[in-house]
């Protein structure tokens, strides 16, 4: 290997804060790191046209997509297309907005020569955004260690060794969710703390939509572990529901006199009712989810060249 170090951006209209970004990275780091950086741009088809000259004091080029596939997808095409085509020792993957921020990447350089095997993700020990996001963002991670039993506590901002790199682009779950396919794949990976920053230029693309649907996906990258928790959970309501049935059932045998007419009859009903609901839900995710494992699966890194477009270089 040569030394290199690509940074991969996923980019959306996003070419205001993506100048700003680059200066702040070229002010951030120490020369002798920015002298291994390379930047690869993924353009997510933007509505706002850029030419790449805009950038031409830079080491960077820009992979056009053929339509607007979202901002996983554009990263695990990305990804595939470096490590099947370029050559270099480490890829970085943040975002365009200065979210994470240019100075934690001497950061994540520095954790990676100490773990050279080890992908390292930006752990997020402080966010800046409202109180809103904040609690929604705490439900979403409590939700995602019910149903998975797994932690996660980053998002893309990240630095992958090549092998590592490499060895992603035939994971097929990165393809729906970066950091959970990460999780899923069983690579080795550890994190720092870092501390998120603030948008640089112009507003978020992301809305209250986007944001379930990016942890859902997230979730979904362990569905079969989910369906079996479902499957349990359904089992001990089941249990729970059959115990009360059987409680109404002996009160009812104890002391009729002192019962309603017909409420024995309906509680028990009910109960039957949750139980072969749970029961029948369960069974069927759980073989959904079973005949989905015979399918075969979108690898990126066989089928990333149908979405591009066209890679232009500075």
């Amino acid at each position: 290997m040569s030394g290199k170090i690509k940074i991969l951006i996923p980019l959306y209209n996003d070419w205001d804060a993506l100048d700003l970004l680059l200066s702040e990275i070229k002010k951030d780091v120490s020369g002798e790191l920015f002298s291994k950086l390379s930047f690869v741009i993924v353009d997510d088809c933007s509505s706002i046209p850029c030419d790449i000259q805009r950038f031409s004091g830079y080491d960077l080029s820009i992979i056009r997509l053929w339509r607007n596939i979202s901002h996983q997808k554009a990263i695990a095409l990305g990804l595939s297309y470096l490590s099947q085509n370029e050559t270099f020792d480490s890829l970085i993957v943040m975002d365009s907005d200065g979210e994470d921020k240019p100075s934690d990447i001497q950061r994540l350089y520095e954790a990676s020569i100490k773990a050279p095997n080890h992908i390292i993700f930006a752990k997020r020990s402080k966010r800046s955004e409202g109180i809103v996001f904040k609690i929604g963002y705490s439900i979403y991670k409590f939700l995602f260690g019910l149903l998975t039993g797994k932690v996660i506590e980053f998002g893309n901002f990240s630095i992958l060794p090549f092998t590592q790199a490499r060895k992603l682009g035939y994971v097929s779950e990165i393809w729906n969710h970066f950091s959970g396919g990460i999780i899923r794949s069983k690579l080795p990976y550890s994190s720092i703390p870092i501390e998120r920053g603030v948008r640089l230029a112009g507003k978020s693309k992301m809305n209250f939509v986007s944001l379930v649907l990016h942890g859902l996906s997230a979730i979904s990258v362990h569905l079969d572990t989910v369906a079996v928790r479902i499957l349990i959970g359904s089992l001990l309501m089941t249990a729970v529901a059959g115990l009360g049935a059987v409680i109404v059932l002996i009160v009812r045998i104890i002391s009729p006199e002192n019962a309603s007419p017909g409420w024995a009859t309906t509680l028990i009903t009910a109960s039957i009712i949750i139980i072969l609901q749970a029961l029948l839900s369960s069974l069927f995710l759980i073989f959904t989810v079973l005949n989905y494992r015979t399918q075969k699966h979108f690898i990126p890194a066989k089928e990333y060249s149908d979405f591009i477009e066209k890679v232009e270089k500075i």
